[in-house]
């Protein structure tokens, strides 16, 4: 049985943050869709102003993967949730409780700082991932559609360019 050990991403970790995020989009098919870099990343999460947290994810003392978690609110329940970003375990390490460490560790923590949800989105066509989440008790909120504003779009909106 291996030893699994979450930590705390520290800026000394963004290459390999980097890493893994680059490996996630590979698995999601949309490497071309990455475009931050390393400096970006540090900045994001370990600035003056970092609002997102890395954790890494150790088996045996090998990192094997990671996630980046921010703070959301509900005004319905009046209390803080914890968004999960991203959540990767590289695939020679799946299958081992790694995942499964990651996502009780953040539940944890939601439970600890007395947060109302917390709430990830997953592909729909991720099926080995809808498996593993629905088999760890979260339901899809399929009442519930995404949108999204960036790049050009979000600019054209701000600048009142669309109508």
């Amino acid at each position: 049985m291996a030893t699994i050990h979450i930590r705390k991403g520290t800026s000394a970790d963004v290459d390999l943050i980097f890493h893994f995020i680059r490996e996630l989009a590979i698995y999601e098919k949309a490497l071309d869709e990455v475009t931050t870099d390393e400096v970006m990343l540090r900045e994001a999460l370990f600035g003056d102003n970092a609002r997102a947290y890395p954790l890494i994810c150790e088996m045996d003392g090998e990192a094997v993967g990671f996630a980046i978690y921010f703070y959301n609110f509900s005004t319905w329940l009046g209390k803080y949730g914890i968004f999960l970003e991203d959540l990767y375990v590289s695939p020679d390490s799946r299958g081992h409780g790694a995942g499964k460490a990651l996502l009780r560790h953040l539940a944890k923590l939601a439970v600890d700082e007395g947060c109302g949800r917390f709430e990830w989105n997953v592909l729909d066509w991720n099926e080995p991932s809808i498996k593993f989440y629905e088999a760890c008790g979260a339901v899809p909120m399929s009442e519930w559609v995404g949108y999204r504003l960036q790049g050009d779009a979000l600019d054209k909106f701000v600048a009142d360019e669309v109508r």
